[in-house]
């Protein structure tokens, strides 16, 4: 299993607390397990594949981190979803965002164009095309209006040097 695939396996279950009462722990507790995935993967390949313990991890730290850091994620989609109410947006796309964006925000280790750009990659398989620039284009707005510094470009060497 890649780092991409347990990025989009913990985007499935960001999406399912959505519509579920239950909490990210008990998600996980029931969903994290190889029984779980063998069931899923009758369905969906992704699932082929139980995670090793550092996927693992990084899947319980993305779904926990959403899970606990939900209102302020969706409070900057909806700050850079200009004209859009929240309510309009397209759950898979939001779902999306908030696992890019608790990425962007509190896993440093993961450079922003990385969480932008395998965001984009998972919307490109469940959304269609106009969806899809609306994610890179709020991911985007995100990243350059909260993270100036790290999107000025690299200096050119003077020609006086």
């Amino acid at each position: 299993m890649t780092r991409s695939i347990a990025r989009e396996i913990a985007m499935h279950f960001a999406f399912e607390l959505v519509f579920s009462d239950i909490q990210a722990e008990e998600l996980l507790e029931r969903e994290l397990t190889p029984e779980s995935f063998a069931d899923r993967s009758l369905e969906e390949p992704l699932y082929a594949q139980f995670p090793d313990e550092g996927l693992k991890q990084y899947i319980v730290r993305l779904v926990r981190g959403v899970a606990e850091h939900g209102a302020e994620l969706d409070g900057y989609i909806a700050n850079y979803a200009k004209g859009w109410r929240f309510a309009r947006i397209d759950r898979v796309a939001a779902a999306i965002m908030r696992v890019s964006m608790f990425e962007i925000l509190y896993m440093p280790d993961v450079p922003n164009r990385v969480a932008i750009n395998e965001g984009v990659e998972i919307a490109k398989k469940y959304l269609d095309d106009e969806v899809v620039r609306f994610v890179n284009g709020i991911l985007g707005a995100f990243v350059r209006s909260e993270f100036p510094e790290q999107e000025a470009p690299a200096q050119e060497p003077s020609s006086e040097e």
